[in-house]
């Protein structure tokens, strides 16, 4: 982009600092050449503000959390290279028209990619393209068989066959969601599939290769494996058994010896145990290893031996009735090579496909085929990412110029009926509504800064009702009273959108709120002081009543117990002397007569300087009274509203902004006459009837109050009288 040399920039004076004016097309064309020190942020947070946030992550180049000088100007930049007038991001419109697009190279594509979303959506006649119609990838390509993901449905295919063969990799590697949401699979999933299948048909194809020592019972050989399996450690233990017996003629009967434990049996229902009886040996030893396998046998083997010798033992060597065991060992030998195949079984969910859909799988004009579609999924990768740069430049057209006028500038902020995007909503407290409310990101952070912003806060635990979401937020109170607000209180929070939450009061920071305020502080603090005093006079008093009345109460009760056992108690020996009680303390009139003194000393002089003021102030001409009350009162309210006036000129937003991520470059300034349009008082609406006769109002003043009133007056007049000298006074006569 090419940079005006001799940009002339507009400033104004906003909030006590002097702003740019972000005003044309070319002002945003020379952004880059603003000295940064002017700009009034130089970074800010991408979450927690009152704009859209993908907005602010595509911006976020480096995607830290934090939106900076430089990346905001890659963004300008970029835009402004794609349209082709810039003093349209001034009308800040939600949809951009596919004429502002330029004529470049990349604009062409972009705008032929906008057309394709266009249409993929139904809206092939449109002119314009909103945010609402890119960020939806799953609806842009809901239609479509290819979308430039790499991966691929059962519907990127018109042939049936592979078709079933996507849902069978599916079921047997799992899969993968695609841009138009289905499911569906990759090139990873499919080599992972074409990984186990040749496998599984490598061990498959062995079988028949090998089939006379790999299935010596053709088809059958798994069931006559199976029946072998379930007695081979049986009859191996008896043949083991039998060795024993042939070794040691004397062992043959401890072998044998179940006496013992059968009888442990003979009570209890046989058919019930038979998982017991199982652990006897299958037949008893004898010192010839010879097994019949028809006769005494142990009754929970015979069925599984005789189902052994039908599918083995008749095959192998015969319709024999016993069995060797030599016999045996050619048995176990038949199995060898079974044994070994099937220990190298591919345990694989192929299995369940059956031969046929697998073969069909490994012939190499399928994987082929499954390898092309993949691939025309990927072709179109490129337009995918001209789709996300046309989303961008969409949104870079609708939420660029705002993000500026709240970061370069804060005009946004200073504009009555404009909300700067890092104002959350409206807190309502206390018949007045605060705009001025940010979501607290950090608290820690705000405890150590928020008291250099000479603002009164309110900080509210704020909660839905209906979505259960929870937020933090901080308020500022620049009008009005404080006398109603404690933690604890309850309020209401309506966010950007409208949705209102429950607000809870959890902590306060006091600073003055108006100069108005500030004058009544010394007689707040000063009434506050004496409610406190009076209250804790009050309860000492009643602490004291109701000690006093309590010992008294206990005291007595214990003399009564004690005269009461003294008098039931049997004494046949004389008791013992008793000590005297010790006499109460004599009253020392001396202690309370200078007491008395020292307190009325206190109350003379307080009355004497009483006295003296009333005296000098009756002294004073008429029309200088209110004038002197003025000025006692300005005496002691001026110093307070000094300081509240310094306070209110330096009120600044920048600590709170600062604690919440931000990098303020410039002071924020909330003055009095921009507090009072950030927080509005209830007012009654123009031409209301007011029915001033209220019903639960106090009828008349006591009559204590109105003599009161009567003899004020009547004081001031008599002596006004004499000052005048109209009623003389005979003091001598007095």
């Amino acid at each position: 982009m090419n940079l005006p040399s001799n940009h002339k920039w507009s400033f104004s004076t906003i909030g006590g600092v002097k702003r740019v004016n972000l005003e044309n097309g070319n002002d945003l064309r020379a952004l880059p050449l603003l000295d940064q020190k002017l700009w009034t942020a130089l970074s800010c947070p991408v979450e927690g503000l009152e704009i859209d946030a993908n907005t602010l992550q595509l911006i976020d180049a480096d995607g830290d959390g934090q939106i900076r000088v430089p990346e905001i100007l890659q963004a300008v930049n970029w835009l402004l290279d794609l349209i082709k007038d810039p003093n349209e991001l001034f009308q800040q419109k939600e949809a951009l028209s596919l004429n502002s697009i330029t004529d470049s190279e990349r604009g062409k594509y972009l705008l032929e990619t906008a057309k394709i979303i266009l249409s993929n959506l139904g809206k092939s006649d449109a002119t314009m393209i909103s945010v609402e119609d890119t960020s939806d990838i799953t609806r842009i390509f809901a239609g479509t068989k290819f979308n430039g993901d790499g991966v691929i449905t059962e519907d990127a295919s018109d042939d049936s066959q592979l078709k079933q063969l996507i849902v069978d990799i599916k079921l047997c590697v799992g899969s993968t969601i695609d841009r138009s949401g289905k499911e569906g699979i990759n090139d990873a999933l499919m080599q992972d599939f074409y990984g186990k299948a040749e496998a599984w048909w490598a061990w498959q194809q062995k079988a028949k290769t090998e089939a006379a020592s790999i299935l010596p019972f053709g088809e059958n050989t798994e069931v006559a494996y199976a029946t072998y399996k379930a007695i081979k450690a049986k009859v191996e233990d008896y043949f083991l058994r039998c060795r024993l017996a042939s070794f040691d003629p004397a062992s043959k009967e401890v072998l044998n010896q179940l006496n013992s434990r059968i009888e442990a049996i003979t009570q209890k229902d046989l058919t019930s145990i038979i998982s017991e009886i199982e652990t006897y040996p299958i037949a008893k030893v004898e010192a010839t290893p010879i097994l019949s396998l028809v006769n005494g046998l142990n009754p929970a083997w015979e069925a599984a031996v005789s189902l052994f010798k039908t599918c083995v033992m008749d095959v192998v060597l015969g319709s024999k009735e016993e069995i060797s065991e030599n016999d045996w060992r050619v048995i176990v030998s038949k199995f060898a090579a079974y044994e070994k195949w099937k220990g190298s079984e591919i345990l694989t969910t192929l299995a369940s496909l059956g031969e046929e859909k697998v073969a069909f799988a490994l012939r190499l004009e399928t994987k082929e085929s499954l390898a092309k579609l993949i691939a025309l999924d990927l072709e179109l990768s490129a337009e995918v990412d001209a789709m996300a740069e046309v989303d961008r430049l969409v949104r870079y057209h609708r939420d660029l110029l705002k993000l500026l006028r709240n970061f370069v500038t804060f005009f946004d902020f200073y504009t009555a009926g404009i909300k700067a995007i890092f104002q959350a909503g409206t807190l309502y407290i206390d018949q007045r509504s605060c705009d001025l409310c940010i979501r607290v990101n950090d608290m820690g952070r705000h405890n150590a800064m928020v008291s250099f912003s000479g603002m009164f806060l309110l900080y509210c635990n704020c909660v839905s009702k209906s979505t259960g979401e929870e937020m933090l937020i901080v308020a500022a109170l620049t009008n009005g009273d404080i006398d109603n607000l404690i933690e604890g209180r309850k309020a209401i929070f309506y966010d950007r959108k409208g949705n209102d939450y429950d607000a809870t009061i959890v902590k306060i920071i006091e600073n003055p709120i108006s100069i108005r305020q500030a004058f009544w502080t010394p007689y707040r603090r000063v009434a506050k002081f004496i409610n406190t005093q009076v209250n804790k006079f009050a309860s000492d008093q009643d602490k004291k009543v109701d000690q006093l009345v309590t010992s008294k109460i206990t005291d007595t009760a214990t003399k009564a117990d004690t005269h009461a056992a003294n008098a039931l108690a049997a004494a046949p020996v004389a008791p013992a002397p008793v000590a005297a009680e010790a006499p109460a303390p004599a009253f020392d009139i001396g202690k309370f007569v200078g007491i008395f003194a020292a307190i009325g000393l206190a109350i003379g002089a307080i009355g004497t300087a009483l006295a003296s003021i009333f005296a000098g102030f009756m002294a004073l001409v008429w029309w200088k009274m209110p004038l002197a009350i003025i000025a006692i009162m300005m005496l002691i309210s001026l110093p307070s509203m000094i300081i509240a006036w310094l306070k209110l000129r330096k009120r600044n937003l920048a600590p709170i902004l600062d604690a919440n991520g931000w990098a303020i470059n410039a002071r924020a300034t909330v003055n009095i006459t921009f507090g009072n349009n950030l927080t509005h008082l209830a007012t009654l609406p123009i031409g209301s009837n007011i029915n001033f006769n209220d019903p639960f109002k106090r009828k008349g003043m006591p009559v204590w109050q109105r003599l009161l009133i009567a003899a004020f007056l009547i004081g001031i007049i008599i002596y006004s009288l004499i000052r005048a000298g109209v009623i003389h006074l005979n003091l001598n006569y007095l």
